[in-house]
Order: C-alpha cells, then sequence, then structure tokens
C-alpha cells in the first residue's frame, strides 16, 4: 500500500472535521441574522441568492474541462434534482424555521442525529454492516449528545420547544438521505461537480419558492444582517459542502457522519461565547463523550478495500 493510499483516509476524516466546524457556524450567523430582524424566509433565499452564482461559476468552469463528465451528468439529472431538493432546499428550510423556536445549541444537538439515520437507512437500504466499532462509536457520541439535549430540554419544554425540535429532526432525516444516497453519484462524477450541480438545484428551487410567496415590499435589511448572510453563505455554506462531499467520496457517508458528531460540541461552545447560551457539568460531560467517540473513529486502523 502506498503512502499517499494510507494518507487519503485522514485526509477524509480532516475534511470532514473542518467542514463540520464549518457548518457548525450556521446556527450562530443565523441566530445573528435573526436578531437583526430576519426570518426563516429571508435569510434561506439570501444565502442561497448569494450562493448561486459562486456554484454556477464553478459549473461554467468545470463543464469547458476535457474530462467534464457530461453524458453521466445528463444521466444522473433527475437524480441530482431529487437529492439537491430533499438535501439542501428541504432540509435547509425545515432546519431554519426550527431555529426560530429553539436555541442554537439545542438545533444542532438535533440536527446531528442524521449520522444515526444514515447508518440505519444503509443498513436497512444497502446492507452496509454495522460492526461492532461503529456500534460503540455511536453509543459514545450520541449518549453524550443525549445528556446535553436533555438538559437543554428540562427547561422550557414549551408547545414551541417541541415543535422546533420535531423541525429540526425532520430535517435531519431529509439530510441523511442526501448523505446516504447521494455517495454514489459523487462516486461517477466527483465531489466538486456534485456538489455545485446539486446545490444550484436548490438554489434554483428556493429563489422559484420565494420568488412565488415571498413579500418583497416588507423586506428590510440591515447592513449588519448583510453580513451576516453573506458569512452564512460563504462560510458556511460553500466551502464546508465541497469538504463534506469530498469527505464521503473518501470515507463514506457512516465514518463522514460520525465525526459530524462534533458539530453540536462546536456550536454549544459557540453559541455559550458568542450568544450567551448556557453551560453546565451535563454539557462538559456530554462533550467528553462526544470527542472519545470521535477520537476512537478517528485513531482506529483503516480497513483495506477491496477492488
Amino acid at each position: 500500500m502506498t503512502t499517499t493510499a494510507i494518507a487519503r483516509p485522514w485526509l477524509g476524516f480532516f475534511l470532514a472535521f473542518l467542514g463540520t466546524a464549518l457548518f457548525s457556524f450556521k446556527s450562530i450567523f443565523i441566530k445573528l441574522a435573526y436578531a437583526e430582524g430576519l426570518n426563516t424566509d429571508s435569510v434561506l433565499m439570501l444565502r442561497m441568492l448569494m450562493s448561486l452564482p459562486i456554484y454556477l461559476a464553478i459549473i461554467g468552469y468545470l463543464w469547458r474541462q476535457p474530462d467534464a463528465p457530461k453524458s453521466a451528468i445528463r444521466e444522473h439529472a433527475w437524480f441530482i434534482i431529487f437529492l439537491g431538493f430533499i438535501g439542501y432546499f428541504l432540509s435547509s428550510w425545515l432546519d431554519l424555521k426550527g431555529l426560530e423556536y429553539i436555541t442554537a445549541g439545542l438545533e444542532r444537538l438535533t440536527l446531528f442525529t442524521y449520522p444515526i439515520f444514515v447508518t440505519l437507512l444503509g443498513a436497512l437500504f444497502f446492507k452496509t454492516p454495522l460492526n461492532r466499532h461503529i456500534v460503540i462509536t455511536l453509543v459514545l457520541t450520541y449518549s453524550g449528545i443525549w445528556m446535553i439535549f436533555s438538559q437543554e430540554a428540562a427547561g422550557d419544554n414549551s408547545a414551541e420547544t417541541k415543535l422546533g425540535v420535531l423541525l429540526v429532526a425532520l430535517s435531519a432525516l431529509s439530510y441523511s438521505f442526501y448523505v446516504l444516497f447521494g455517495k454514489g453519484v459523487i462516486h461517477k462524477l466527483g465531489s466538486t461537480w456534485f456538489t455545485a450541480l446539486a446545490m444550484s438545484v436548490s438554489s434554483v428551487f428556493v429563489l422559484a419558492y420565494y420568488g412565488v410567496t415571498l413579500d418583497f415590499s416588507q423586506l428590510v435589511i440591515s447592513p449588519a444582517a448583510w453580513f451576516w448572510v453573506a458569512c452564512l453563505a460563504l462560510v458556511s455554506t460553500v466551502i464546508p459542502s465541497f469538504m463534506i462531499s469530498e469527505s464521503i467520496a473518501r470515507i463514506g457517508s457512516a465514518q463522514t457522519g460520525i465525526v459530524g458528531t462534533l458539530g453540536p460540541v462546536i456550536t454549544i461552545l459557540l453559541a455559550i461565547v458568542i450568544l450567551g447560551e448556557p453551560f453546565t457539568l451535563y454539557h462538559l460531560a456530554g462533550i467528553a463523550l462526544v470527542m472519545t467517540g470521535v477520537l476512537l473513529l478517528t485513531l482506529r486502523k483503516p480497513e483495506q478495500k477491496t477492488s
């Protein structure tokens, strides 16, 4: 086995971690945009409005390359449209709507139930084996997440809080389908092609939907709101979307999803520092469990791949 072959799994884990870290800023940027008077509809529309030109420019550049997989793109066009719809339009709308009712920490904890969905759906649809190592990692990481989740939910367990958690859980389920079923297309097109296409499709869905339903005469955007939405579009949408897709291509959807359990930890720390959200010993214990689980995953010896 070559040095490059040995290093590739580690690069996949690194991309998964960095992409997760950048995605973790998303909840913070959204909350800061909400504080400037924006709501779910305006934030999602502006986010995709800023992201779409970047994705289209990438597609335009890639299309001119001699090795562009044009026939494969045409073959999988409808499937890419479907994945773009469920992965970033539907999932993003449900997530942002839920974030109107719950804290950034609780939202991120709920959203990161998606690796469980990915692993279980993979076992259901693709007969992906649930080996002992993955099961132990899942138990550790999600014990930590549940510990923090129960502490956050122990306060005001109102109908709004329940609705927010339900919406974000549905977002996690929607995104898990995107992660799981997108893997095959990623391997055929490459992660850059797939991400640019799927995100462009999602952006078009968002802009078409809000072009019909949003009352633009009531839309007032402050300079600070523009700044936070721009950060959301670039730092927490465009850049990490490519990182996560490349990670899935290198180490698989299940392991990418489990590394993603660091997301709630990062978001909780950011929410404490930036938004002033609470932190208790339960949070500390939960973070320790999550980090232990991810450390066990990344330190294990990579399995040999068969051709």
